[in-house]
């Protein structure tokens, strides 16, 4: 693409306009953790962007698909298969897919943390998504 305007990318045989999405537009009214699904932005991969107080964090649930958490502040429990790890700013882990797994904040101020899905779409059984 010679002409800068003409910044398209082709996706499923039709194009879309390259754009940024702001952590707004994927936070519901009543939570302060924002929900990416991939498949409407053209990506392979989902996420939440947690923003979590003590003591707050999902129920026990899996997917079937594995997923990878990042701790970019504070600390969290995860539970994965029974087992619990305490990971903290800058600690990744991942929990494969079909084992039942949960976090809470465990630590004394706000939780920051990616939960990556590797799926353009997040299917989940157990406890309800954020």
């Amino acid at each position: 693409m010679n002409d800068p305007g003409e910044a398209e990318a082709l996706r499923d045989g039709g194009s879309t306009v390259p754009r940024v999405v702001h952590v707004s537009e994927l936070r519901r009214p009543d939570s302060r953790t924002a929900r990416f699904e991939g498949r409407a932005h053209g990506s392979g991969i989902s996420f939440f962007l947690v923003d979590a107080d003590p003591g707050h964090g999902p129920g026990l649930h899996r997917h079937p698909y594995s997923e990878t958490w990042v701790v970019l502040e504070g600390q969290a429990t995860i539970t994965i298969d029974g087992h619990d790890l305490v990971a903290e700013a800058d600690d990744c882990a991942v929990v494969p897919a079909g084992l039942w797994h949960s976090f809470v904040n465990s630590g004394s101020g706000a939780l920051r943390m990616i939960c990556i899905h590797a799926s353009d779409v997040m299917v989940q059984e157990g406890f309800p998504p954020p």
